[in-house]
């Protein structure tokens, strides 16, 4: 339930199209529907302008396909599964055949309301051909909640040049995700060529120095690039859904 499928329904209750029975029927579920192992927050996009996301990990495959179908038959929101397992993903796909798996990002989709609110384009920018499931994750992300989305991979600091011939797409963007691991150097290069939000992602990429992403982490914390923020490591999702929140002002 979102605002606009709300206002339609009830519109339907003033027209006569649907008996306030009906319409109780369909509104029964909100703020939440309770199935014992857990809460699905049918409420979320009145409040927050998009749905509740799935995250796969601790999951069984019958708790995520039950949250995810539950999730699906409530009018015309999208739904967004991140961190997925084959197992949920095969649980999922035998209810729900349309959904679209994207194995790199690691995401499930079911894309039911096809609005783009974003007013601008989000481009997600990779260091490298190792940063691209963390990108994608975001890509999806930005993409299923709205987004025109623009990605541009495999353009780290090792090769400038790389970055330099997207230098028109940077500067049209409305907001810029930027991924990387190792040192972490990029989203301050990007955020010294464009003047919009920059939000960085420090990636798990790299050798034993890097620590897991620590090492990025820290880089992208110390940027001297005042546009520039950053979220967890390995945190593509909310990246997209902060710079969805951005792209929506």
């Amino acid at each position: 339930m979102n605002v606009d499928s709300l206002r339609e329904l009830l519109e339907q209750i003033r027209s006569g199209q649907t008996s306030p029975d009906d319409a109780l029927e369909q509104l029964k579920g909100l703020p939440f529907e309770d199935l014992g192992f857990a809460k699905i927050d049918h409420h979320r996009a009145l409040r927050s302008g998009m749905p509740e996301v799935i995250f796969g990990p601790g999951k069984s495959a019958a708790q995520f396909s039950e949250i995810f179908c539950r999730l699906a038959s409530r009018g015309n929101n999208n739904v967004l599964a991140t961190r997925v397992s084959p197992e949920q993903v095969a649980a999922v796909q035998e209810r729900i055949p349309e959904t679209s798996h994207n194995q790199l990002a690691r995401t499930l989709v079911l894309r039911q309301n096809h609005n783009l609110p974003g007013k601008g384009t989000i481009v997600i920018v990779s260091a490298g051909t190792s940063d691209t499931p963390v990108a994608e994750e975001a890509a999806v992300t930005a993409e299923i909640m709205g987004n025109c989305v623009e990605r541009i991979y495999d353009v780290g600091v090792a090769g400038l040049h790389r970055l330099l011939t997207h230098r028109e797409s940077l500067q049209h963007a409305r907001v810029l995700i930027v991924c990387a691991g190792m040192e972490g150097a990029l989203p301050s290069v990007v955020g010294g060529l464009v003047g919009v939000p920059v939000i960085a992602v420090p990636t798990s990429v790299g050798y034993g120095a890097s620590f897991g992403g620590l090492t990025a982490l820290l880089a992208m914390l110390n940027s001297c690039a005042s546009n520039v923020s950053v979220v967890n490591i390995d945190n593509g999702f909310g990246a997209a859904y902060v710079g969805t929140l951005i792209n929506r002002l």
